[in-house]
């Protein structure tokens, strides 16, 4: 269920504001983005799997929350990143 280490590495490296950086808030929301995705893929073949439903819900409100908090500290920061990641229409 978990991301494999590769992509996990990959998504960080993209999203990394410096070097060795994996805490920002743009690593951390691209890093759910990810988990979020797969974790929809599973359930779309997984209907009645409410337990995986329910983790979903809980990463999909730190994600906004962590959204936010981007918008409300760097809205430069917050629009380079709903544009990465193709996440406002």
């Amino acid at each position: 269920m978990t991301t494999d280490t590769i992509d996990k590495k990959s998504v960080v490296t993209t999203h990394q504001r410096h070097e060795g950086d994996t805490g920002s808030a743009e690593v951390q929301i691209a890093l759910l983005t990810e988990r979020i995705s797969h974790l929809t893929e599973h359930l779309r073949s997984h209907k009645k799997d409410f337990s995986s439903r329910r983790g979903l819900l809980v990463m999909v409100g730190k994600r906004s929350g962590m959204l936010k908090y981007l918008a409300k500290t760097d809205v430069g920061r917050y629009q380079q990143i709903i544009g990465k990641l193709g996440l406002r229409k």
